[in-house]
């Protein structure tokens, strides 16, 4: 590998490569001093900081907490950008290798999103859950990666990117992605085109002419000043943002119903059907009874019955006491949540249709697609399921062509004012499609 495609447009320090080259390397300090408080060059913290002996440079050291799990900083540590020329691309980078069509509403969007990219400017793309938000990037990444930009789709969850990176592998096999999370074997791969979540993007600086922000209303993105710093320190001074999203906040609809932010809406999926619509069902005290017996009679009908279920509980402590009743229905019936260490191997599992029902904490709320599933909440009017998070996980159902509709039952113990504004979110998405025309009624 030649020293560019090592570095280019990384910002590494000394413990992140084996041998430095003598020319086209800027330095600078890890950790800035302005008038005797700390600044994290890498992350943009100027709060968590601590000291401690440094076997570097022998001397006592602050060091950056925030970013710590991206290798440790200290203020005796150094940053390395590479500034000569930088790799050549393959010269079909640019071809895309897709042979399916998008509706009127995906092809508004790619337009719009194309220009932007053209135009190194912003723009947000508001799509429903399962409305095809990557195959509106297709387009603009092809007219990108063959002029020579570089490209990098960004997401919060490693979750996301795992599921990104095959289809862009597919779409463009002239190009395969950089896919970057933590563990990830392609840390050390140049592409011109990269898929990483966002953390990933501290070690980057002024890389990318395109930078495409995925779910960029989901946690911890929209709460961490320092991701969204890492977002403007990746992309290159001159350069186009694009943000995709099923439920920008409040703020940014705001800003888009007033025109003061440049938006394509999307408000129906490709297929053409409306978006199915969740019920509420009181379930009693949940956390008391682990399974309330409506949801048991519920979970286990639909198993008879041969349909697939994804159930979303609020804390994993409720969900793992639930699982073995669960199991009592079915042994094959699993549970996932961020710390587990067969969540991959579970998550591929039921996309092979191999389990029948899969318990969840919020971790599979945006970002992964099952055919043909149900879904259901217990608890649903817990804090942890906000409006967002709702819409996002009433997403999960009727996504495909083939199974466009499925239930979605909000088991409740109190109804709540983000279970009622998500359900008018989403049936106000469907008038919106019934008026364009982008839903058969």
């Amino acid at each position: 590998m030649t020293h560019a495609s090592f570095f280019a447009g990384r910002e590494l320090i000394d413990e992140e490569f084996k041998t430095l080259p003598d020319e086209h390397i800027a330095t600078r300090p890890a950790i800035h001093f302005d008038g005797g408080q700390p600044r994290c060059n890498r992350c943009n913290n100027t709060t968590n900081f601590a000291s401690h002996p440094c076997a570097r440079c022998g001397n006592i050291c602050t060091y950056c907490r925030n970013c710590i799990e991206m290798g440790k900083i200290s203020s005796c540590t150094t940053l390395y950008t590479w500034i000569g020329p930088p790799p050549e691309h393959h010269e079909n980078a640019g071809t895309l290798h897709w042979t399916g069509t998008l509706s009127a509403g995906q092809k508004t969007a790619s337009s719009n999103v194309e220009r932007a990219i053209c135009h190194s400017s912003e723009h947000l793309v508001w799509a429903v859950a399962g409305a095809g938000k990557t195959e509106v990037l297709f387009q603009g990444i092809a007219s990108a990666l063959s002029v020579g930009k570089r490209v990098c789709i960004a997401a919060p969850r490693s979750d996301v990117v795992r599921e990104l990176a095959p289809r862009l592998t597919t779409v463009f096999p002239d190009t395969p992605p950089a896919v970057l999370y933590g563990g990830s074997p392609d840390r050390n791969t140049y592409s011109p085109l990269v898929i990483a979540t966002i953390h990933q993007l501290y070690r980057y600086y002024h890389a990318f002419d395109v930078l495409i922000v995925d779910e960029v209303d989901a946690y911890p993105y929209t709460f961490d000043r320092s991701l969204q710093f890492a977002v403007q320190k990746a992309r290159k001074p001159e350069s186009a943002l694009i943000y995709l999203t099923a439920t920008p906040h409040a703020e940014w609809q705001s800003e888009v119903k007033k025109g003061k932010r440049e938006a394509t809406l999307i408000p129906a999926r490709y297929h053409r059907h409306p978006l199915p619509v969740p019920k509420t069902e009181w379930c009693g005290n949940w956390k008391k009874t682990n399974v309330p017996k409506n949801v048991l009679l519920w979970v286990k009908a639909k198993v008879e019955e041969g349909q697939r279920l994804l159930i979303f509980y609020p804390h994993i402590d409720t969900m793992e006491k639930a699982l073995p009743l669960f199991k009592e229905i079915d042994l094959r019936i699993e549970s996932v949540h961020a710390a587990d260490p067969l969540r991959k191997e579970k998550v591929a599992a039921m996309r092979r249709q191999e389990i029948p029902v899969l318990l969840s904490t919020t971790i599979l709320e945006r970002g992964v697609t099952f055919p043909g599933i149900d879904v259901a909440m217990i608890g649903a009017e817990d804090a942890v399921f906000t409006e967002s998070a709702l819409v996002q996980i009433a997403g999960r159902a009727g996504r495909s062509a083939d199974y466009p509709t499925g239930e979605i039952l909000f088991f409740h113990y109190g109804k709540t004012d983000a279970m009622m504004k998500a359900i008018r979110q989403i049936n106000e998405m469907n008038r919106l499609g019934i008026e364009r025309g982008l839903i058969d009624r």
